[in-house]
């Protein structure tokens, strides 16, 4: 502690500071509370305290871990200034506080609709938002407490200090709901895996978290016109993929890809189109253990277009292939404005224009999709119609989907759908020129496009994605610019170390001697 800040504590037992002596329920936590000081990381630490009586506490924080930057914001509603003692606290507070010269704010009412003002306030923000301690020694009434802490919770950055007091309180038994522990106890129990718990003695007074989750205001945000405040609303990331047992690994590096970039609330919908048991297994433990994230799998209707076709598209929201590997937050991606169309697409790179077969219209690919499921549905028996008459077409579901939404589509960057990267992409045609491959530097989400095992004809085809179409294919893609990365996800998965197993290595060579 510095020099200064230890002469600003020294002034806290002075006689300047107007403390009523008998009422001093905080001096004995200061030794503990120093000790968590060194794991704030803000320069400018925001304390958010729910009771602050004489403002012992506060006065404290502000003369050591707020001496030099930062502030105090007090929360407690004084007997709503209708009692003499009530309105002799709040001039204690203000007093002692304005001594501290340090920055600091009252709000002299009870704690929800406080905390209510401060939740707009802080949702309003451009920037520093949130706050960095936050003390909870509001009622003792069990459900009281647990109200403040869900609302504060909403407040508490990542990495938060956030602090119970009274859960070891001597006056009321434990199991009352006049004892503040039954709530604290809930919000634990509700929350445990949002934080780490410092407190380690079950005998200590106060229950000491960290949060180790993101703020999460919620509810209080204005919509723009021109995004959607899905962050707001917490409905979260939907994220959908059919597959088989033979894209079982494939499908692991892509999911991993998104959590690796995308830290807020995820749903995956696996539709499973044959895994077997042990492929479910390890693509559930391919996952990092975060409460934000749920993988169902969901068994594939007997009557559905892709029992008889294939995997067909998507089922929840945002479509993933399971060759793509994900770069960026998709948050970007997710907020795109539909404007009333049913879905979102990237260009096709291969075929912009469509191929002999399909109209010569703008082509999309089909291994990102953002969709409108409400507007989809609404005609999926036509769809249903266009793909069993397609069946026999070029590209099957991707035909079938550009002839179904050819005017019902938005058009989405190349950076969404980076496709044939280091070797089609590069070959000039026509078509070609009227999309804009700049968009593919640096992309959002890669796309190995193209057949593991391609026949001859495709292999000694330059003009469409050849046989180093992926790095997991029998020749690798040597010439693929983010092979290494997607190799580096690889072994964050289940499947760490299969480059050099006996299976790889067979299956490869299985694959040259077919070709």
């Amino acid at each position: 502690m510095s020099t200064v800040t230890q002469a600003l504590d020294a002034n806290a037992t002075t006689n300047l500071y107007e403390f009523t002596s008998t009422q001093d329920w905080f001096s004995s936590h200061k030794p503990a509370w120093q000790t968590l000081f060194p794991i704030v990381s803000s320069r400018a630490p925001r304390v958010l305290e729910i009771g602050s009586w004489e403002g012992r506490s506060a006065v404290f924080i502000l003369t050591t871990l707020c001496a030099t930057s930062g502030e105090v914001v007090c929360i407690d509603h004084f007997d709503l200034m209708a009692t003499a003692e009530g309105r002799e606290r709040h001039r204690k507070l203000t007093h002692n506080l304005s001594l501290t010269g340090r920055p600091a704010r009252v709000l002299p009412q009870f704690s929800v609709p406080a905390l209510y003002t401060l939740l707009g306030e802080e949702m309003s923000k451009e920037q520093d938002a949130g706050f960095d301690w936050i003390y909870i020694d509001g009622s003792h009434r069990s459900d009281d407490t647990l109200l403040d802490a869900e609302l504060a919770w909403r407040l508490a950055r990542l990495g938060c200090i956030f602090i119970f007091d009274d859960y070891n309180w001597p006056e009321q038994p434990l199991d009352s709901p006049h004892h503040p522990r039954r709530g604290i106890d809930a919000f634990l129990a509700v929350h445990r895996e949002e934080y780490k718990r410092l407190s380690t003695n079950p005998e200590q007074y106060q229950m000491i978290l960290q949060k180790t989750t993101p703020m999460r205001i919620g509810f209080l945000l204005e919509p723009s016109r021109d995004r959607l405040p899905y962050d707001a609303l917490e409905y979260g990331i939907n994220v959908a993929l059919t597959i088989d047992s033979a894209y079982a690994m494939t499908a692991a590096v892509t999911l991993r890809s998104v959590v690796e970039y995308t830290k807020g609330r995820i749903t995956f919908y696996i539709v499973d189109c044959g895994l077997l048991a042990e492929d479910k297994k390890k693509i559930e433990a391919s996952l990092p253990a975060r409460p934000n994230i749920t993988l169902l799998f969901v068994a594939l209707p007997a009557d559905s277009l892709s029992s008889t076709m294939g995997a067909v598209w998507a089922k929840r929201v945002l479509y993933l292939d399971a060759d793509v590997l994900v770069r960026k937050d998709l948050k970007e991606l997710w907020n795109t404005n539909l404007g009333g169309y049913a879905l979102a697409a990237v260009p096709d790179v291969g075929f912009p224009m469509g191929h002999p077969g399909v109209p010569k219209v703008e082509y999309f690919n089909v291994g990102v999709l953002l969709i409108d499921l409400a507007k989809t549905r609404s005609t999926l028996q036509d769809l249903g119609t266009c793909c069993r008459e397609m069946a026999q077409s070029t590209f099957h579901d991707q035909d079938a989907l550009n002839v179904h939404f050819k005017t019902d589509c938005v058009k989405l960057s190349l950076t969404w759908n980076a496709q044939g990267l280091g070797t089609y992409a590069e070959c000039v045609t026509a078509d070609r020129e009227m999309v804009c491959l700049e968009d593919m530097k640096d992309p959002a989400i890669v796309h190995f496009t193209g057949p593991i095992h391609p026949p001859v004809e495709v292999v000694l085809n330059p003009y469409v994605q050849p046989y180093t179409a992926k790095p997991w294919g029998y020749a690798g893609a040597p010439g693929h610019p983010y092979e290494r990365e997607w190799w580096d996800m690889l072994e964050k998965t289940a499947w760490k170390g299969w480059k050099e197993t006996t299976d790889c290595k067979e299956a490869r060579e299985k694959a040259r001697r077919r070709h």
